[in-house]
């Protein structure tokens, strides 16, 4: 089986990137896939997307590669060109792995997705969409609030001022993404509790994995408990040593709860194969999905393949057993793919039978 592992490799195109280190990471990944999945008569080989260069199709039309690991994040250091690699991809008639275009696109268009979760009666938190600093004056949310870019992920644009309690600092922070990122402010009720990501995994039956929770450390006892992108990314911070992520203890019916919203959200963006939504639970147990992560982090040392782990997945394992869901979704073997343009799309998703299992 040969197999090619597409990542971006962009991160070095923005002198002043607030997301370089998640954009880095990508690379890593590809490499540590290359590793677990390359064995017997499988070979599976990185192969880059350079900046917004689009030759890479090319090279994908002259291998003919079974199935294409997609790990594509950004094309040209911009998150929102994550959307075209799948499109890209169909008109190629190319299996691949993760989640459609729409979905990704739904999935960073955080007000959208938000839109769409609520017209399907998911909890998330109530939220507004400030385009113009002016529109922060109107926003008529309970306190607090928390004020991230309206397209980014992996926490880019969060810091410990993002949680806001009154209006002059909810202008603060509106403008500091307005200014810093180009793009809308999204505003969404605050809700304080723990936070909890729930790990997805297969489409028939799609199963949630182990739940892993942020635990908050002596650094966060006077300020709000968030995942700012220095507790993500920056190894040296406080911020990074005092949240890290561990086993979930709550009790089996909280457990369902979180799992069923999950699987829930998934389903209403039309995700599949694998990924985690992120959830906050309130004081009185309500579960509030925060983020949906189609085509999550997938290095070893990530939050999904840890979960893995404790579900008794090692991570070859893992590689291999998302190459398996994938070739399942889109046809049954890889062997049974016509290859080039004109080769059957991969299976439609919609109307999936969800069957949900915790643990």
């Amino acid at each position: 089986m040969h197999i090619i592992l597409l990542h971006n490799r962009d991160h070095e195109l923005l002198q002043d990137d607030p997301g370089r280190e998640a954009r880095e990471d990508v690379v890593r990944v590809a490499a540590a896939l290359s590793e677990a999945l390359t064995r017997g008569d499988t070979v599976a080989e990185p192969l880059a997307v350079e900046g917004d260069r689009l030759d890479f199709v090319d090279t994908l039309r002259r291998r003919q590669p079974d199935l294409v690991v997609n790990l594509c994040e950004s094309l040209a250091a911009d998150s929102r060109g994550e959307m075209a690699v799948p499109c890209l991809l169909d008109a190629l008639g190319m299996a691949y792995t993760g989640s459609s275009a729409l979905s990704l696109g739904l999935a960073l268009h955080k007000p959208k997705a938000k839109e769409v979760l609520s017209a399907r009666g998911v909890s998330t938190p109530a939220f507004r969409v400030v385009e113009r600093l002016e529109d922060a004056l109107a926003v008529d949310l309970p306190w607090p609030l928390i004020v991230k870019p309206a397209r980014e992920d992996a926490s880019v644009g969060v810091t410990g001022d993002s949680v806001v309690y009154e209006r002059s600092a909810l202008v603060r922070a509106c403008e500091a993404v307005l200014r810093n990122f180009h793009q809308p402010a999204l505003v969404e009720q605050f809700i304080p509790g723990r936070e909890i990501y729930v790990p997805l995994l297969g489409n028939q039956p799609r199963r949630a994995l182990p739940l892993t929770e942020i635990h908050f450390g002596r650094s966060f006892e006077d300020r709000p408990n968030i995942v700012s992108y220095s507790a993500k990314w920056e190894e040296g911070s406080d911020e990074y040593r005092d949240t890290p992520a561990g086993p979930c203890q709550v009790d089996a019916a909280l457990e369902a709860r979180c799992v069923q919203v999950a699987l829930e959200a998934f389903a209403a963006l039309d995700c599949q194969d694998y990924g985690r939504v992120d959830l906050r639970v309130s004081p009185e147990g309500v579960p509030y999905v925060i983020d949906i992560n189609p085509n999550c982090d997938l290095h070893p040392s990530a939050g999904f393949a840890r979960a893995a782990a404790a579900a008794g997945m090692d991570y070859p394992a893992l590689a291999a057993r998302l190459v398996e869901v994938a070739s399942e979704r889109a046809h049954g073997h890889p062997s049974h793919r016509r290859k080039g343009p004109g080769a059957p799309r991969r299976a439609d998703s919609k109307d999936r039978n969800l069957l949900a299992a915790g643990g």
